[in-house]
């Protein structure tokens, strides 16, 4: 299959021999001018799921990572908005058929777009954000997974949420049901659940990534049933819990990126899942030619690749060293967070009461 590199050239292998300070330079500025012209002749596209370019998570923090990568390596980079389902195939066509070297798609929602994409273009180099295929999914081995320990970062906010709770009753919004979304709320129900055994969990799925509105009214019903903490893990619909959260004067806990900067007085804390730095370290890898398609890469606490926010300082020291005490247990191994309902059921019976996948 062919590969997709970049060819970095030293100034010696350029030009040989130097003999003197000014072809020194002049091979200096010339190298120069090639590894730009090489940067500028490498596309990144980047397809969104629907919740759009700006959902204040987690495609806003693929694009940023993005973004950020082209700015620091001249490398082309856009996105294309996706407003529904039908326009994700679309989307990824035009960016092969414009010559993209790596296509992005946001979200295992593009999940299948991605895995015909790999069959119809297998000259082509793709990769996508939470999901993770079978090798008869990808037979041209040039579909590359990106995944996230959601549960381990959820599990620590829900821990959080669990010690901060002044009510004992806590919500999770959840988006559109997935194994993945499931990650997020198993972590989130089982760290509430170690640090308060006691707590009365509220949560439900959404139905959808880009719905504000439906995010808001499900967190005015909870704050209206006495929870005082709300985590969503719901994309755009997750911009409504914030709202909520900010107009009765309770806690949201954002998700994906730190989002204390919506609402700086509301928001106590976010499980932070480093998409941006993903995008950036994949991006890179393709750029320096060591990128090698159809493998699947993991992003978890221990290498940084989730965590959680401490941004306007609303978290306890006390509770803020118990997570960082549960935290290195979680990275030596010492604690296995769950990840499906299977695992959390068997840890805290009755407890788990949000519908989904299993």
């Amino acid at each position: 299959m062919k590969k997709i590199s970049l060819l970095i050239l030293s100034v010696s292998v350029l030009f040989g021999f130097v003999g003197c300070k000014k072809q020194e330079a002049s091979g200096s500025q010339s190298g120069a001018q090639s590894s730009q012209s090489e940067a500028q002749a490498i596309k990144i596209g980047l397809v969104t799921d629907v919740g759009g370019v700006n959902d204040q998570s987690f495609n806003q923090s693929a694009w940023e990572g993005l973004q950020r990568f082209g700015q620091d390596t001249g490398v082309n980079v856009r996105y294309i908005e996706s407003r529904d389902e039908s326009n994700y195939a679309p989307n990824v066509n035009t960016f092969v058929d414009e010559g993209y070297s790596l296509i992005w798609g946001v979200g295992f929602m593009l999940g299948d777009a991605m895995a015909q994409a790999g069959k119809d273009y297998p000259n082509n180099q793709f990769a996508i954000v939470d999901f993770a295929y079978s090798p008869d999914q990808v037979p041209n081995n040039n579909v590359t997974g990106v995944v996230f320990a959601a549960e381990e970062c959820s599990f620590l906010v829900g821990y959080i949420a669990g010690k901060v709770t002044k009510t004992g009753k806590v919500g999770h919004v959840n988006g559109i049901a997935s194994p993945t979304m499931e990650n997020f709320a198993v972590g989130y129900y089982a760290g509430v659940l170690t640090a308060n055994p006691n707590a009365q969990i509220m949560g439900q799925y959404s139905g959808s990534f880009g719905d504000p509105a439906a995010g808001k009214a499900i967190a005015n019903q909870y704050f209206a049933d006495g929870a005082d903490i709300i985590y969503h893990a719901a994309g755009g619909t997750g911009a409504g819990v914030i709202e909520a959260a900010r107009e009765q004067n309770k806690w949201a806990i954002g998700v994906d990126m730190d989002q204390n900067y919506i609402a700086p007085n509301n928001v106590l804390t976010s499980a932070l899942k480093r998409v941006d730095n993903a995008l950036y370290d994949v991006s890179e890898m393709m750029r320096q030619g060591t990128f090698k398609g159809g493998s699947t890469l993991l992003y978890n606490l221990k290498n940084d690749g989730v965590g959680y926010a401490t941004t306007g300082n609303h978290i306890p020291p006390d509770v803020i060293a118990e997570v960082e005490s549960v935290k290195a247990k979680i990275i030596s191994g010492e604690v296995k967070v769950p990840a499906t309902a299977a695992e959390i059921n068997a840890l805290f019976p009755g407890k788990y009461n949000l519908p989904g996948t299993n």
